[in-house]
């Protein structure tokens, strides 16, 4: 509707006039902490300039995918015949955000991460945080995020993590526990073309390590290993999601592409590459329609360390932690969001969904996608609590039950959307 209004306005402006209209005045007001240079920064709007209407709906649509803003409006104030003035409101999100992650199985597995991070640091969108996480063994990462360091689309990202868990190893039909260590640095280059489309390219330097637990033994299969590696990877990023609060509508695809080159032989250099298409579509007043697809595919090494795995936090929600490996993936998930109660900044959802996903076993041929035996499909239900002005602040619970075989049952605790 503020589309068409706006439209309406400049070609009766064009018919009466036969002349352009111009911004005269650009005002940007509500931010207090987002510092209002950095909003001129990264939109394309300015004083000055021919009023466009496509202008100004852009820079909307990308103020409101910044996390530190909640929800963004315009306004075009005629001036005189040629002359108007555009003003933007801002309505900011709080941005110091803790984090919690809580995952468990019937199987009494229990895990958690808690983090605190900074969404709007110095007021100039920066992200900097870390996390704490126990999965029987002790993890840490802090990671810095600066898309617009340098200018509107150039910027810096510098991720340190220091992680173990205890991973299931499959081979022979059994099973091993080991502990997995993975300690890296990583910088990234940051490069926004333009609101819709960015791209990452980046170098991480980490030593990956396996050390022998429990269960099942092989003499091919060591009992301990540990490798220096450098991977390197590019992400393109194509973002059309619109948001309004809570909903969310429109298209996002994000590919990932690594290559990984490793010092030893028993963990062989790949390739690995996904992509997550990610759809959302708003159902009449109060309903949200979600889904993600995930395609994955890496080098089909016949290894037990095979690096596309089957986790409750990740991709089914309910199946357990880490439960088995492949080398290709196949996710779908998808789910019905409906707003049950809404009140001021209160909103609380309902959800029912699906979760469903297949994996290629190491040294294993397509065919493996469409084997009963790797073929996982989860439903469930859920509840998200969110605040509308504070980032990401939706505290989820989900409870996921299996339907196919060997099908098992858990609940999933975390911060945010599942995706």
């Amino acid at each position: 509707m503020r589309l068409f209004i706006l439209l309406l306005f400049l070609g009766n402006q064009y018919l009466s006039f036969g002349q352009n209209v111009f911004v005269e005045e650009f005002k940007i007001q509500g931010n207090k902490k987002l510092k209002t240079s950095f909003i001129n920064k990264v939109t394309l709007l300015k004083a000055g300039a021919v009023l466009d209407s496509l202008i100004i709906e852009n820079d909307i649509v990308r103020l409101k995918q910044l996390p530190s803003v909640s929800h963004a409006t315009y306004q075009v104030i005629p001036l005189n015949d040629n002359q108007s003035q555009v003003v933007y409101t801002i309505e900011e999100n709080f941005t110091i955000i803790p984090s919690v992650n809580v995952y468990t199985t019937n199987e009494d597995e229990f895990a958690y991460r808690i983090g605190l991070y900074e969404f709007n640091l110095f007021g100039q969108n920066m992200i900097f945080g870390g996390f704490y996480q126990k999965d029987i063994y002790s993890s840490y990462a802090l990671n810095f995020r600066a898309p617009y360091l340098f200018d509107r689309q150039f910027g810096l990202a510098v991720n340190h993590q220091n992680l173990a868990t205890q991973e299931p190893v499959f081979f022979d039909d059994t099973t091993a526990d080991y502990k997995y260590q993975n300690k890296s640095f990583e910088v990234v280059g940051l490069y926004e073309y333009n609101f819709q489309n960015k791209f990452e390219l980046g170098l991480n330097i980490f030593t990956e390590q396996y050390d022998y637990k429990s269960g099942a033994t092989n003499l091919d299969v060591p009992l301990n290993l540990k490798a220096n590696k450098l991977l390197v990877k590019g992400i393109y990023d194509y973002n059309n999601l619109d948001y309004y609060y809570q909903y969310v509508t429109g298209f996002r695809s994000l590919l990932n592409i690594q290559y990984v080159n490793s010092s030893i032989d028993l963990l062989p250099n790949f390739v690995i590459g996904w992509n997550d298409f990610h759809l959302y579509k708003r159902l009449g007043k109060s309903g949200n329609w979600a889904s993600r697809l995930h395609l994955g595919l890496s080098s089909n090494n016949d290894t037990p360390f095979a690096p596309f795995s089957v986790d409750n936090n990740i991709n089914i929600r309910g199946v357990g932690n880490t439960i088995d490996r492949g080398t290709g993936s196949i996710v779908l998930n998808t789910e019905y969001r409906h707003t049950l109660y809404e009140k001021n900044w209160f909103v609380m959802q309902g959800n029912v969904f699906l979760d469903s996903g297949t994996w290629r076993n190491p040294g294993g041929e397509l065919s493996d996608f469409t084997n009963a035996d790797n073929v996982k499909v989860y439903s469930g239900l859920g509840l998200r609590f969110i605040h509308k002005k504070i980032f990401n602040a939706i505290f989820r619970i989900d409870y996921g039950f299996g339907i196919s075989k060997n099908g098992t049952q858990g609940l999933v605790f975390g911060i945010g959307q599942y995706f």
